[in-house]
């Protein structure tokens, strides 16, 4: 499940209130144990996830980077050549 949490930081443009809610949600998920939480565990659940959210979009407002910012594109190309390469997924088709 974590391997959905991405990288967050130092990107252009800055990462989304939508990418900031999945990553806090795929956490949730991962600590939890589970991907749907029952009836009971609903409201903890949903409010651990505005919660974890929260915090993160602060971290990172906060956090300075000295590297400037990555290409979201140019990142996912290369992380899409690194699973090729390793056989995790085949080429795409020409």
């Amino acid at each position: 499940m974590c391997r959905n949490i991405h990288t967050l930081h130092n990107f252009e443009p800055a990462a989304s209130s939508e990418e900031v809610h999945a990553a806090a949600l795929q956490y949730v998920r991962k600590i939890s144990g589970t991907t749907k939480p029952s009836k009971a565990n609903q409201e903890a659940f949903d409010r651990a996830v505005h919660e974890i959210a929260h915090i993160t979009q602060h971290l990172l407002d906060d956090l300075v980077a000295v590297a400037p910012p990555k290409n979201r594109e140019v990142e996912a190309a290369k992380a899409r050549e690194r699973a090729i390469k390793s056989g995790r997924y085949a080429a795409p088709a020409a």
